[in-house]
């Protein structure tokens, strides 16, 4: 998969997406990174540390977020996309799922969507995707936590996602799926979730893990959301030997470090960059 200026063999590779967050309430580091120094600060490190892609978010979506609107969010991730573009040689994702907002990003120079509704909020974005011809994230989500069968509904839930891209012309090697680890969930469901991660794998693309600091690792540890890096890590590497491709984190190096142990083990090799 093509990602920016840069190919990627998600059957053999595992990336790190480091979480940028643009906006002064995300529940893990709302207000750290929302002014230019600080977050281009941070891309730096991110890449210093072993960061494969940067996912950039200009509205919080945690849970009780309060939305912002369209115009507030351009204001907020075009100025940083353009300053990291400039000084950075990496793939920039848009972690949003309005399209107007990833309208703007696209122009700006983003090389990636990532969208928490899969489309389903607002399909133009998919139209907008596939007009530049970039991949995207497609995310589970729902407005409720009742499931029949969670697996199969997710499933279901994620085949509906992926058939709105395809109708807005988004090639099949430009998706990638995220179980949404922490939305439309409960605790249990999460854990679950986690348990038959593999089962996504039937669908056929790559997975997206993106459980970073969230609220179901606070629950099994009980503790508070500045100490849950290696709770992330576990999940990490359950999450790589259940097929995921993508890891998507708050903390780069200890991820990545912990990626390329599993990677080596389940090869049964060295770390390459072709692992």
């Amino acid at each position: 998969m093509r990602i920016g200026n840069k190919n990627f063999d998600l059957s053999n590779q595992v990336l790190i997406m480091g979480i940028l967050n643009v906006t002064p309430d995300s529940f893990s580091d709302g207000g750290k990174f929302n002014n230019l120094d600080a977050s281009l600060r941070q891309v730096e490190k991110m890449i210093l540390d072993g960061a494969d892609i940067i996912d950039l978010g200009g509205e919080s979506t945690r849970p009780g977020h309060t939305q912002i609107s369209d115009a507030e969010e351009i204001e907020r991730v075009v100025p940083m996309i353009e300053a990291i573009r400039q000084r950075f040689d990496i793939p920039i994702s848009i972690d949003t799922y309005k399209g107007s907002v990833g309208a703007a990003a696209l122009a700006a120079g983003a090389d990636m969507v990532n969208d928490i509704w899969g489309f389903k909020y607002d399909p133009s974005l998919a139209e907008f995707t596939a007009k530049y011809q970039v991949p995207c994230v497609l995310m589970h989500n729902r407005n409720n936590q009742t499931y029949q069968h969670l697996m199969g509904d997710i499933i279901r839930d994620l085949q509906e996602s992926i058939n709105i891209a395809l109708k807005a012309g988004i090639s099949r090697d430009a998706i990638i799926l995220d179980p949404g680890i922490g939305f439309a969930k409960d605790y249990a469901q999460n854990m679950e979730t986690m348990h038959h991660l593999e089962d996504l794998q039937s669908l056929g693309y790559p997975i997206l893990l993106g459980t970073s600091r969230k609220g179901f690792i606070g629950l099994t540890l009980d503790l508070p959301v500045t100490e849950r890096v290696e709770g992330t890590v576990a999940t990490t590497v359950i999450g790589i030997m259940k097929g995921a491709s993508i890891i998507r984190v708050h903390d780069v190096l200890e991820n990545k470090r912990a990626a390329q142990m599993t990677a080596s083990i389940l090869k049964g090799a060295p770390w390459t960059n072709s692992i």
